[in-house]
């Protein structure tokens, strides 16, 4: 049985359904066979990241420079379709797709666009975005990270801390404070005094790297700084990128847990008969239908949205904090209605569950979220 009971694919074009099939197919078939062992080894999946790349899904909506030029809608079904594998896939392909190859297209040089982008999108170069500190949080004006020019170069001194792909990257894209304000510097990891140290002992996202950056002066040619840029609005448009692509990777994870939840209930009998027969079993799986519905036509018109060129941060947040709000309920209430088994890594609730606990906080904890909806209404700045 189909869960689509909206029917929301017939809304996809002949395109948009061929990508979303594409990258299921590669998820059933190359994913989820492995994803549950490398969660519980606290490893990423190192030989997903070249198929990935040959299915055009690195940077794959920017025009040219090798890359697949799909539509905003296209992103964001590979995001929900990765993400029905693991949030951890998805966050690898937001942070090289969103946070690395878009600012190097939006706010590099021809020259950097030339050199990283096509590396990039073939993964011949892995990158990471460093702009949380652990001071910071929340607060990323609140920037130690600091760059002085010192002739033709620049001396980069701080730290980055919860980089994903951090200490895999051959690239850093590092935010750092400069007397002209905040701007992207592109660190190549080999560059003497940088360093990443995985992050070790996570309950979530255990089959993603994350890593904590070093620079301690850290020499790199004024080539390397992002020219088209300088302070926040560079970082924050990054983030407005991945936030989206988050809106509709959540789905992925919340409709694996009621597919699966579905299949348990039509086969597990108690009192005489299978859960899917009792009225609070089917009130909750509707709950979590129409839920994930909801949100589901939610990221679609902000996809339309974007391709249109009028998506606002305001309405990103929103989708963000709806979406991720939406999949962490309905992923525990599914861990719940597996009654005992719902604590099984062979089953995926606790799984997504546990990963959804970082994405709820990550691209903007729920509460910045909310409070940006509500400057979005009220015109007033709250944080």
């Amino acid at each position: 049985m189909s869960i689509d009971l909206f029917d929301i694919r017939s809304l996809l074009s002949e395109e948009e359904q061929m990508v979303s099939d594409n990258v299921s197919r590669f998820v059933n078939d190359n994913v989820k066979p492995i994803i549950q062992e490398c969660f519980e080894k606290h490893e990423f999946p190192h030989q997903l990241i070249q198929p990935i790349a040959d299915l055009g899904l690195l940077g794959s909506s920017i025009e040219g420079y090798e890359c697949a030029g799909m539509n905003a809608i296209s992103y964001g079904l590979i995001c929900k379709e990765l993400e029905k594998g693991d949030s951890g896939i998805r966050s690898f392909v937001s942070v090289q797709s969103s946070l690395v190859m878009y600012p190097i297209h939006a706010f590099g040089s021809d020259q950097q666009k030339e050199q990283w982008l096509p590396k990039l999108a073939k993964a011949e170069a892995i990158g990471c975005f460093g702009l949380t500190e652990s001071q910071g949080g929340s607060d990323p004006s609140n920037m130690k990270t600091h760059a002085k020019k010192d002739g033709d170069d620049w001396i980069i001194n701080g730290s980055k801390m919860w980089i994903t792909n951090g200490s895999i990257a051959d690239l850093a894209l590092i935010w750092a404070m400069t007397d002209e304000g905040i701007k992207g510097f592109l660190v190549e990891t080999d560059t003497p005094g940088f360093t990443a140290n995985e992050i070790e002992n996570k309950f979530s996202l255990r089959a993603s790297v994350t890593a904590e950056l070093f620079l301690d002066n850290v020499r790199v040619p004024d080539d390397n700084v992002l020219p088209g840029v300088i302070g926040l609005k560079g970082p924050l448009s990054c983030l407005t990128q991945a936030r989206y692509g988050i809106s509709w990777g959540v789905i992925g994870a919340a409709e694996a847990c009621l597919e699966q939840l579905i299949e348990y209930t039509q086969t597990r009998v108690l009192f005489d008969r299978t859960l899917d027969e009792n009225q609070a079993i089917q009130i909750r799986l509707a709950d979590m239908q129409r839920r994930i519905v909801t949100s589901s036509l939610l990221s679609y018109r902000l996809g339309q949205l974007k391709d249109e060129g009028k998506m606002d941060p305001t309405q990103v947040s929103l989708a963000k904090w709806n979406n991720v709000r939406m999949a962490l309920d309905v992923t525990r209430d599914a861990r719940d209605m597996l009654g005992a088994s719902g604590i099984s890594a062979e089953y995926v609730p606790i799984r997504h569950m546990l990963n959804l606990e970082s994405v709820i906080t990550y691209e903007g904890t729920e509460t910045i979220h909310q409070l940006t909806v509500g400057r979005g209404l009220t015109g007033k700045n709250a944080f």
